[in-house]
């Protein structure tokens, strides 16, 4: 299950948790935004990771927080702490990949 973002659950989904979360950015504009929505459906469904979704649109001030600039943008969070960053569509075995370089 993705869990979608917002300024009222965000700090209790994210920031005040120990667990590995990862976040795509994204708009509903956005052509690779949409390629990427079933690749991060499918990873939520394999349960490797806790899988959550911020619209910047909706959300500006989480995206400034996290300057924000190109979407799709996933931050991996551990211990509520920003460990990772990657921008732009991935397949899923290389989302993987980016998971596991940083779960650390």
């Amino acid at each position: 299950m993705v869990i979608e973002l917002n300024e009222q659950n965000f700090e209790q989904e994210v920031l005040n948790t120990k667990d590995l979360i990862l976040v795509d950015f994204y708009a509903t504009w956005c052509g690779p935004c949409k390629m990427m929505h079933p690749v991060i459906e499918n990873l939520a469904n394999d349960n490797i990771v806790k899988v959550c979704k911020c619209d910047v649109d909706k959300n500006r001030s989480i995206a400034m927080r996290y300057s924000i600039s190109s979407i799709p943008t996933l931050i991996l969070f551990k211990d509520g702490q920003d460990k990772a960053v990657a921008h732009g569509y991935m397949p899923k075995e290389q989302l993987i990949k980016f998971i596991e370089e940083n779960k650390g």
